[in-house]
Formats: C-alpha cells, sequence, structure tokens
C-alpha cells in the first residue's frame, strides 16, 4: 500500500486503449491509491477494444492540488482530449507543479498541444514519433523511462515496463513529500 491515500486520475474518452486505461488503475489500486476515470461525461464509454469504462468524475472538477499524478492512456482519446481546453489547462498545471504525468502511447498527443514536450525526452506510437520530435521533443526509442515528473511508456506491449516505471516514480515522490 506504498500509495494509499495518494489521488490519482486517469483521463478517458471514448476509443482509449482498454488496456492502458484497465492495467495502470488497476496496478495503481494494488498500491492503495485512489485512482479515478475523468471523461467530459459521466457516461459509459468503449475503449478501443470494445471494453466498457465508466467514468467517475469529470475532467472539469479536478483541481491540479487534489491530485497526486495524472495518466495519459493512449488510443484514439488523446486525439479528442487534446482539443479541450479543460483538459490543457490540467496538464499544464501539473506540469508546472512537477506533479507525476504518465503518458503512454498517443497519450502524447495531449502532451504535445499543452506545449509541455519541447526539450524534453519522450515516446510514444511511432504514430507520434515525427509529431513529438516537430514539437521539439527528443525521441527515444525505449519502453519506458522517466524524463523528470514525465513518466514515458511506448505501446501496449509495453505496459508492463512502463506500469514498472510508473509505480516506482510514484512511490518515490510519495516518499519525497
Amino acid at each position: 500500500m506504498r500509495l494509499k491515500d495518494k489521488k490519482i486520475a486517469i483521463l478517458l474518452a471514448e476509443g482509449v486503449e482498454d488496456l492502458e486505461f484497465y492495467v495502470p488503475y488497476m496496478r495503481l489500486q494494488e498500491e492503495g491509491a485512489e485512482v479515478i476515470g475523468a471523461a467530459k461525461e459521466l457516461k459509459t464509454i468503449r475503449g478501443k477494444s470494445g471494453l466498457a469504462i465508466t467514468p467517475t468524475t469529470l475532467i472539469e472538477s479536478l483541481q491540479c492540488e487534489d491530485l497526486f499524478a495524472l495518466i495519459i492512456p493512449g488510443g484514439w482519446a488523446p486525439d479528442k482530449l487534446r482539443r479541450y481546453e479543460s483538459v490543457k489547462r490540467l496538464v499544464k498545471e501539473m506540469d508546472a507543479q512537477k506533479k507525476p504525468i504518465g503518458i503512454i502511447c498517443h497519450g502524447g498527443s495531449v502532451a504535445i498541444s499543452t506545449g509541455i514536450v519541447n526539450g524534453r525526452k519522450a515516446t510514444g506510437s511511432l504514430g507520434i514519433k515525427d509529431d513529438l520530435i516537430n514539437a521539439g521533443a527528443t525521441w527515444v526509442d525505449k519502453a519506458a523511462f522517466r524524463d523528470e515528473h514525465l513518466i514515458w511508456g511506448r505501446v501496449v506491449a509495453d505496459i508492463p515496463d512502463f506500469c514498472r516505471e510508473l509505480v516506482a516514480a510514484l512511490v518515490e515522490e510519495a516518499a519525497s513529500s
């Protein structure tokens, strides 16, 4: 229970990569974290592979000061999420306060739209490699790694590595705060 009482939000929209939501969600719960799914509406959505996910919180109600960390899974959801000012505001605030942000696969699209990748190392799906580079990131072809408070994961196949790196980063942050 190394993350007991730590509130972590995972951003959701229709077409989120199911496993990139559910695996970190369950792994973080296993560590004792309070993990919430946040979306624009509190209605059940379908993940990219068809699994049902019911958000528990509206993105607009999330406040940086209430969150320990934020997770941005991939799939088709990031392309929708990156269009909302409330999403970009939250990600920018989390970044400015150096709170942990886990980003996997196409989740980097949200990071690109918020302007937080310039001058940083990043990874994700090859589908956004050029976008990350054009946004000023240095591409790193690794399954998972950290660049300061940003925890990056490449793709679904790398979820075990991403979760290990994510949990390690969050546990270290919890111990130092």
